[in-house]
């Protein structure tokens, strides 16, 4: 889900955030490639990438605590690995948008992160 010369995005439409973070990027004269990674869900080795890439082992650094399959799943409590399978089962508790440059990724909250991977 990865590039190494322009930014992989992995994008909500729906999101505010998410769409902040990709209108910054094209204002930045930035093109970027975009995973709906709701429709393309990332697996778990995706997601273990992007942690290695954000400087983390933990999967919370980019779990959306307040989507009611966390709690259905009852995750407040989960270890590493339930997290890590939850969130490839369920994309939709995946934060976004995760953009991914090269060896390094930021969570796009708030958009103007992003900006820190292309300085």
């Amino acid at each position: 889900m990865t590039s190494e010369d322009r930014p992989v995005v992995w994008h909500n439409p729906r999101c505010s955030k998410s769409r902040g973070a990709l209108a910054l990027l094209a204002e930045h004269g930035v093109e970027a490639d975009v995973v709906r990674y709701l429709d393309d869900a990332p697996t778990r080795t995706d997601l273990e990438d992007v942690l290695r890439k954000l400087g983390t082992d933990d999967p919370r650094a980019i779990v959306r605590t307040g989507e009611a399959v966390y709690r259905e799943l009852g995750l407040a409590d989960a270890d590493r690995d339930a997290l890590l399978d939850a969130m490839a089962a369920n994309p939709i508790l995946v934060e976004r948008p995760i953009v991914v440059l090269g060896d390094r990724a930021v969570v796009g909250r708030p958009p103007e992160k992003v900006l820190d991977l292309l300085g």
